[in-house]
């Protein structure tokens, strides 16, 4: 049975308004959690903390990060895993500015 253009596009729109709540859930915890690291204190450019944030993506995704602090710290270790430290502040970004 062929569903109506009009039924369709409901669909959509409820999707879209599904999403949107997904992502605005996710970006507060995000932020919750930079604000709880001292990210909201250092003055960067936005594209220099954005390129932090995809490096760090990779490496959750690349399995490279190891929790070191807080709550489930042991039971999310992988056997092997190394981890890098993510720079940040003037020192990070080359800036000589204060």
């Amino acid at each position: 049975m062929k569903k109506h253009s009009s039924k369709i596009r409901d669909e959509i729109a409820k999707l879209q308004e599904q999403l949107k709540t997904a992502e605005t859930r996710e970006a507060e915890r995000i932020g919750r959690i930079a604000l709880k690291a001292g990210l909201g204190e250092i003055e960067t450019d936005e594209n220099e903390l954005q390129a932090a944030f995809e490096d760090l993506a990779q490496r959750f995704r690349r399995g490279e990060v190891v929790p070191t602090e807080g709550k489930g710290a042991n039971e999310h270790s992988r056997k092997g895993a190394q981890t890098t430290p993510v720079a940040s502040g003037p020192a990070a970004s080359g800036d000589n500015e204060a």
